[in-house]
């Protein structure tokens, strides 16, 4: 890391965009965790992606939507309602695409354990989005 990341702001404009498509300010990070705001515009669907080798944690803080999971090949697919504060787990190898359904943007902020290594990190998969 040639920047120190121990302490920073939100930055209004992204510095990238996540593999899924998801606009991402990157936050705090440690030799051991991450940190980073994911921003969903309205009417968005991401693509389905699995992490390889960490979990992440979110933390729902504007806006809403729907994420859908398949952990580890799972036929069944696990649809969870977005909503502010709610917290969820992405465990390793667990399959998950969203959509904001909502009017404004669907803000999220994420830990990831072991710090994120870079876009190789997360496969884009079959789309797991159900319209219904």
């Amino acid at each position: 890391m040639d920047v120190d990341r121990s302490v920073r702001r939100l930055p209004i404009e992204p510095d990238e965009v996540a593999p899924d498509g998801a606009e991402v300010r990157l936050l705090a990070r440690t030799e051991n965790a991450s940190t980073a705001h994911f921003r969903i515009h309205p009417g968005q669907v991401t693509r389905a992606v699995m992490h390889r080798s960490i979990d992440e944690i979110w933390y729902v803080t504007t806006g809403e939507g729907e994420i859908w999971m398949s952990n580890n090949g799972a036929v069944a697919v696990q649809q969870v309602a977005l909503r502010p504060g709610l917290s969820l787990a992405i465990p390793q190898g667990t399959a998950f695409q969203c959509r904001n359904s909502g009017r404004v943007d669907l803000d999220i902020i994420a830990v990831q354990v072991p710090p994120w290594p870079g876009d190789d990190e997360a496969g884009i998969v079959d789309s797991i989005f159900d319209a219904d």
